[in-house]
């Protein structure tokens, strides 16, 4: 019952906000003259402000390149902390323009909470971390388990259903957000702590003795993670999508932040020539100049060079591609085409 209330005063906060809103994203933005964008609280590789206060992370670098594309600089964005029971509250009420802090694509997302996830920056699944002392090999070796987990989350519903189709019983132990989930397993008030396999990756990456904490090999659920925007400013969506494949269809046809002006220069390429806003009037299309592309790319590089440059697997996080890789490479990752 508190999770229909919960989710019921969200659908109808978005319907307003929609009402209020419609089509006007953009217009508001280029007013304000800064993009802002909900994030993490604080999640190491994706979205969390460094010692200098500065934002940085693989979903932080699509909002900067968001607002290179709308805006022109990759600076103007405000970067607002949400956790896993306030973010869809944040985006349904205005209070932020869009949500790029992996959040799952689901159905009653979609359509109850009235949202739209325009596309998939990191297809990821639930996992599971240990410490090694509590001799587990397996995910199906928990039973009875406390287990740390975030409310508001996916995560929740997935562990849920694992351990019923396991027969498995657990105590959950409620956290808010990353940040205090890893805190309250290492101080051991739990046996495991449960989020998305690139979660406990980047958790991981900020414990001094990381190397006595598994991630264990069952992947429980599928997580679709992307940027989501409210429903009814569809041009809105469109310019949020389109610069999320922009940066994905660079790194498939070779255009990175070094050499886009060279290539830009000098290419003949009827499809680099619409990406870079040389031909076709791309932008124009969703209310953008034909740049905006462009400077997407210039403002982090292109996806396979945000990947690596935050998560992948030369950083302490050290994530393989995977899924996320090219569809060219085995992957998922896959542009429509600009044309």
């Amino acid at each position: 019952m508190k999770t229909s209330v919960f989710l019921g005063t969200i659908a109808a906060s978005a319907l307003l906000a929609g009402a209020a809103s419609a089509q006007a994203t953009l217009e508001a933005v280029k007013a304000r003259g800064e993009l802002i964008c909900g994030s993490n609280t604080g999640l190491t590789g994706f979205g969390a402000p460094d010692a200098n206060g500065e934002w940085k992370g693989f979903d932080v670098s699509l909002c900067r390149a968001l607002a290179a594309a709308v805006l022109g600089d990759a600076t103007k964005v405000q970067f607002v902390p949400t956790t896993g029971e306030t973010r869809f509250t944040s985006l349904a009420s205005g209070e932020v323009d869009v949500l790029i802090r992996n959040s799952t694509w689901t159905f009653t997302r979609d359509t109850e909470l009235a949202f739209d996830f325009v596309s998939v920056n990191y297809y990821d699944g639930q996992g599971f971390m240990v410490k090694k002392d509590l001799g587990v090999s397996s995910a199906k070796e928990l039973d009875g388990a406390t287990v740390c987990i975030q409310t508001g989350t996916t995560t929740e519903l997935n562990l849920a259903d694992f351990f019923k189709a396991n027969n498995m019983s657990y105590t959950p132990v409620n956290v808010a957000d990353d940040s205090e989930a890893a805190a309250q397993y290492l101080a051991g008030a739990c046996d495991t702590y449960t989020t998305d396999a690139s979660g406990l990756a980047a958790s991981r990456a900020t414990m001094a003795d990381a190397a006595n904490h598994i991630i264990l090999p069952e992947i429980i659920s599928k997580e679709p993670l992307g940027p989501v925007v409210r429903h009814g400013d569809n041009n809105w969506g469109d310019i949020v999508r389109w610069t999320q494949y922009a940066l994905v269809m660079a790194e498939e046809l070779g255009i990175t932040a070094a050499n886009v002006e060279e290539v830009a220069a000098s290419t003949t390429n009827p499809e680099v020539r619409r990406l870079l806003g040389l031909e076709g009037d791309m932008g124009v299309k969703i209310g953008l100049d034909n740049d905006f592309a462009k400077r997407a790319i210039m403002a982090g590089g292109n996806y396979g060079e945000i990947f690596e440059a935050n998560i992948g697997s030369s950083t302490p996080i050290g994530l393989a591609r995977g899924l996320n890789a090219l569809w060219t490479q085995g992957g998922l990752q896959y542009a429509p085409p600009f044309r």
